[in-house]
């Protein structure tokens, strides 16, 4: 017993040293997908190119799993446990629509470039993925704001839909980071061939990438660890957990 108490206790990691280091790995992630477009990739621009297609990774990487994580982790800050829900609603839904926007605007680079270039769209299953990620985000975000944000809400509604809401949050999260993998490595087959290192000799730039997919895998796998983890889920209003955190937390 004393065995299995203290490997629990070694366990129970605090929230804040962790979210600092999953702060840490998000930032991370989308420094080293700047770097490699900027390094490898020739850089950015607009003027349809394979630079603006660069805007892509780093867009979708940054608005698809890092900001997205970072909204979905709201609700497990403990100062959200007491005092009015409001101001963290409005900063879970914006983190979330601030995560959207970026997403969008990563999808119409990849579409300028492949416009400007002839190359047909919708065409891989890495497409299919990340739009139909996308779409799902998109429907997620509006019936968050229509049962949580908005005051004629009913409280059966809410309280119907929050575990479905839930769900589909971790499972956008796994199917983003699904696509960004899948992407990169797609990326990587058609760049590394003609006129360069093949991508089965493992160059530099497949090494860099690989490492950037892990780490975006990694991040994910914690994010819903986190948002799964008991000890830090918000208590029910109602319930007489959450009055003692909120009395606890009050002084």
């Amino acid at each position: 017993r004393r065995c299995h108490h203290r490997s629990t206790a070694m366990l129970d990691v605090p929230f804040p040293p962790f979210c600092a280091f999953l702060g840490t790995l998000g930032l991370l992630c989308v420094a080293m997908v700047g770097t490699w477009c900027q390094h490898w990739r020739g850089g950015f621009s607009l003027d349809g190119s394979s630079r603006t297609f660069n805007w892509h990774p780093v867009l979708m990487v940054t608005g698809l799993v890092v900001l997205y994580g970072a909204a979905a982790l709201v609700y497990r800050i403990p100062n959200t446990w007491s005092g009015p829900k409001l101001p963290w609603k409005v900063l879970h839904g914006s983190l979330a629509l601030g995560a959207f926007v970026l997403t969008v605007l990563g999808l119409a680079a990849v579409f300028r470039f492949h416009n400007a270039q002839g190359t047909p769209n919708m065409y891989s299953l890495h497409s299919w993925m990340g739009l139909a990620t996308v779409l799902l985000f998109s429907c997620q975000w509006a019936a968050g704001f229509g049962a949580f944000l908005l005051p004629w809400a009913p409280t059966w509604l809410r309280a119907l839909y929050k575990p479905i809401h839930v769900f589909f949050g971790s499972t956008i999260l796994l199917l983003s980071v699904a696509s960004c993998a899948s992407g990169i490595n797609e990326k990587l087959f058609f760049s590394l061939k003609n006129g360069t290192t093949a991508y089965k000799l493992l160059p530099a730039e497949a090494v860099f990438a690989n490492t950037l997919g892990l780490l975006i895998l990694i991040f994910g796998v914690l994010v819903v660890a986190a948002l799964a983890r008991p000890s830090w889920k918000r208590p029910d209003s109602d319930s007489p957990g959450s009055r003692q955190v909120q009395d606890a937390l009050g002084g």
